[in-house]
């Protein structure tokens, strides 16, 4: 694969321990405020035609938490990973399908993990119906799958890491110092939580109940679903 393939579409290996991207410290750079006005949402053909399908196929809730991971994401890698590189339309994409498998409608269409029903569900709609390159489908797909997938040993894609950050600091709140409160309160303004917490955490009991074997439960089976209610950070705005 060609080096120009894997920045477009965020292959380059780093880090899945975000302490080590980080250095151990809160974060590389101090936050500063960036609106959603800041950050270009793409106008590509690509792009808006997924972006149309997820408002069709989402509850409002989840697209809105989609388009904050967005925004989030892109305000973590430009101030902190400025180096890293991935095209936003391909980061759209995969925003806005990561939760595609979480629906009530999806978490009932496979004994899949949502995540991974998610990322094949992104290949074949990005790849096959939209005839979007094959490598842009696999990063996306990569993506969804592993982005519940946190730890510290290994590595994983730019464009998953960014995902992983973008969504724990929506959903539970970590790693607070790296976006600046003006951001959450002009992202939340445009895209409102509207109880996204006790949404996301009915979510997780729902798919364990249908799935005991979810992956989602490797995050704890207990603590996953209380640290989503209990996100400190984001309950002013819930």
């Amino acid at each position: 694969m060609s080096s120009e393939t894997i920045n477009e579409y965020g292959f380059t290996a780093v880090s899945r321990d975000p302490d080590v991207l980080l250095s151990g410290k809160k974060n590389i750079k101090a936050p500063s405020p960036i609106l959603v006005k800041d950050i270009p949402f793409p106008q590509t053909a690509l792009a808006l035609q997924v972006q149309a399908h997820a408002q069709k196929e989402l509850p409002p809730k989840v697209y809105n938490h989609s388009m904050r991971v967005f925004y989030y994401g892109q305000a973590i890698a430009r101030e902190q990973f400025p180096e890293w590189k991935y095209s936003a339309e391909t980061y759209a994409l995969t925003c806005l399908l990561h939760d595609i498998g979480a629906t009530p409608q999806n978490l009932r269409a496979t004994l899949l993990s949502f995540e991974f029903w998610g990322g094949i569900y992104a290949l074949d709609l990005i790849e096959k119906e939209l005839k979007a390159p094959k490598e842009q489908g696999e990063a996306v797909a990569e993506a969804i799958i592993r982005h519940q997938d946190i730890g510290t040993s290994g590595k994983i894609t730019t464009l998953g890491q960014i995902l992983q950050l973008a969504t724990i600091f929506d959903n539970i709140g970590s790693h607070e110092d790296l976006v600046h409160q003006e951001t959450i309160r002009d992202v939340t303004s445009h895209f409102p939580r509207n109880k996204w917490s006790s949404c996301f955490a009915e979510t997780i009991n729902e798919e364990k109940s249908l799935k005991p074997w979810a992956h989602t439960t490797a995050l704890g089976e207990e603590d996953f679903p209380n640290g989503v209610l209990n996100n400190k950070l984001m309950e002013p705005y819930d």
